[in-house]
């Protein structure tokens, strides 16, 4: 039997479109898990991940109370959600529990990360409070509407990234989101604990995602061979390899572990 058994557990992922969202849904229900994943507008991607999570089942998702439903076995649901509104949270996880019956684990990993950098100076309120909006209040707006039905055992997972432990010049909103994250999985992990709750939290470095593909691709900037080689590991991270400790955190292996953030960087930031 694996070690890490999931079975029983309902699991909601935000940004599960692509990506690491995709990724971590997928590797939850292979764990064993029911899997709720949200989108903002790339309904066709997310019904992809559905179908990945349900390879066994050919048939296609069917429309079922304005869900996206997998056919024969209720283990997979997809839901728009624009997570930086409250009320759309609200709405995420009362869904979840109306198409899969419970919320055990709950994986804030929505993002933005404006690919072209903007110094502080020259940056507009639009970005600033998008990226304010979708990165940092969503995760508060999620983690609430998430503890308010959480059954003792649950597991809080929050996606962060190096930027939020050293920074990162022309991306300080994003930095600034990441850097919040953080202290705000050590508050939490805190008041949860009393639920017998843990709240954890991964900060990866560069992640090979479309999200990147700008920095990757860069002629004057980074170009990926040049981030490659200030990584000790020397390449970056694949999506499952971001997914692979975030499904740690949510197993019973981790059930003594709260308040922590996982360094997945390949070496890149060594924090303690």
């Amino acid at each position: 039997m694996s070690l890490i058994d999931l079975s029983g557990k309902t699991a909601l992922v935000t940004g599960g479109s692509r990506g690491v969202g995709a990724a971590t849904a997928i590797m939850l229900a292979r764990a064993g898990a029911s899997v709720a994943i949200t989108y903002r507008e790339r309904k066709s991607a997310a019904e992809e991940v559905l179908a990945r999570i349900n390879s066994g089942y050919p048939s296609p998702p069917r429309e079922e109370g304005g869900l996206s439903v997998l056919p024969t076995f209720r283990l997979s649901v997809c839901l728009q959600a624009d997570v930086s509104q409250p009320s759309d949270c609200d709405t995420m996880v009362q869904q979840t529990i109306a198409a899969l019956g419970s919320l055990d684990i709950f994986v804030a990993n929505a993002g933005v990360w404006p690919p072209e950098g903007v110094a502080v100076k020259d940056m507009d309120d639009s970005q600033w409070d998008r990226t304010i909006g979708v990165n940092l209040n969503a995760v508060f707006y999620g983690c609430r509407a998430a503890l308010r039905v959480m059954p003792p055992g649950g597991r809080i997972v929050i996606v962060s990234s190096t930027a939020g432990q050293r920074g990162e010049a022309y991306h300080a909103d994003y930095a600034a989101t990441k850097g919040a994250i953080i202290s705000f999985v050590k508050s939490l992990a805190g008041e949860a604990a009393k639920d017998h709750i843990t709240v954890n939290a991964v900060a990866p470095g560069w992640i090979d995602t479309e999200m990147c593909d700008v920095p990757f691709g860069s002629e004057k900037g980074r170009g990926r061979r040049k981030i490659e080689a200030a990584i000790p590991l020397g390449r970056v991270a694949t999506p499952d390899e971001i997914a692979g400790p975030i499904v740690f955190l949510c197993s019973g292996l981790a059930s003594h572990v709260t308040g922590e953030i996982l360094n997945v960087n390949g070496g890149s930031v060594l924090c303690g």
